[in-house]
């Protein structure tokens, strides 16, 4: 699996809140080899079955990697040619002023958040943040041109620019949550090579920063899997982060707390030590702000799981992530699929 030539492909779409289906089509082209039947559920979420060689009925599994991401949507256009945007998820509004900008329209425009300089603004001004509804993006066209491309409700996306550093880690938008999607890829190339008894549903879910889960909810109660894992990114250590966070290139975490199932959470950490996956534990005392808090309590509850990638600078245009925490991450999940069987699903009920 090229991890970071797959990334690249992923960051390069847009696919904000509402706006996922560019996303869920290329999961269909590019994981057509991997999975023995694809689709988009009504949501437009992408559900793609790679099937177990058990008895019928075999046991369900499913892993959601939401595929929609922040960014912005033009509200209006002024004289001039300048465009209002709001935000759409939890966009840091501190990182807007000044930022490179593409406005997706009938062609993607390149632009710049503009306000006004420093000259101008009185003491009082220059002490607070300036809202968003006082920014705007210039894209140096004429009004007439602007107004012919653009819309009212197109998309709004921090510049493209994937950088590959030094050591084995990448830079780029949208690697929350486009490392999960790729973790999932590897996930389903290493289950080609374990024999599995259960049924694998690789889910691109949509709607997840928005709040509320829909994509994962409504996948879950189609589904409906006997265990469900979410896979996301948490927090990367960085200078000034040290509390909470996990290093960079030292594997995935495993959730611990009231969204993960205990038994499920003890298969994980035997399933890591087994095979050599570095792990780190993550203590998730309240929701987990993951697909698997809406997962968990689908139909009669699910069991439910959660892997995340070790990520800096989320929700920033220069997210950076290790490719080698995505690999172990996708590998601890086949792995743990291929340990999963009738016995060992009939014991969470028990639980």
């Amino acid at each position: 699996m090229d991890i970071t030539g797959h990334l690249a492909e992923l960051t390069r779409l847009s696919s904000i809140t509402g706006r996922e289906r560019a996303v869920a089509e290329y999961l269909l082209r590019a994981w057509e080899p991997l999975v023995d039947e694809a689709r988009l559920d009504r949501l437009g979420s992408y559900i793609g079955l790679k099937r177990g060689d058990g008895p019928e009925p075999r046991p369900r599994v499913m892993a959601a990697a939401h595929i929609d991401s922040i960014g912005g949507v033009v509200t209006a256009i002024e004289p001039g040619g300048y465009i209002r945007f709001t935000p759409v998820g939890g966009v840091d509004r501190r990182l807007l002023m000044a930022q490179e900008m593409e406005v997706h329209g009938r062609r993607v425009l390149p632009g710049v958040v503009g306000s006004k300089p420093p000259h101008v603004t009185s003491p009082e001004e220059r002490k607070r943040l300036v809202p968003v509804e006082e920014l705007y993006i210039d894209t140096g066209l004429p009004e007439a041109e602007v107004r012919d491309l653009i819309r009212v409700g197109d998309p709004v996306l921090p510049r493209y620019q994937f950088r590959i550093l030094q050591n084995g880690r990448i830079s780029s938008r949208y690697l929350d949550n486009r490392a999960s999607q790729a973790a999932l890829a590897v996930a389903l190339e290493e289950l080609k090579t374990l024999r599995h008894t259960a049924d694998f549903y690789a889910v691109g879910s949509v709607g997840e920063e928005f709040g509320g889960y829909p994509g994962a909810v409504a996948a879950t109660n189609a589904l409906q899997p006997d265990i469900a894992f979410a896979v996301d990114v948490t927090f990367a250590r960085h200078p000034g982060s040290e509390k909470d966070s996990f290093p960079l290139g030292g594997g995935p975490t495993i959730g611990v707390g009231p969204n993960c199932t205990p038994k499920l959470v003890k298969l994980m950490r035997q399933v890591a030590e087994d095979v050599g996956i570095d792990y780190h534990l993550e203590v998730m005392s309240g929701p987990s702000g993951t697909d698997a808090w809406g997962m968990q309590v689908v139909r009669g509850g699910v069991a439910t799981g959660i892997i995340s990638i070790p990520l800096r600078y989320m929700h920033t245009p220069v997210e950076l992530v290790d490719v080698a925490d995505i690999r172990q991450a996708g590998r601890l999940l086949a792995q743990v699929v291929a340990r999963i069987d009738q016995a060992f699903v009939e014991e969470l009920r028990c639980y």
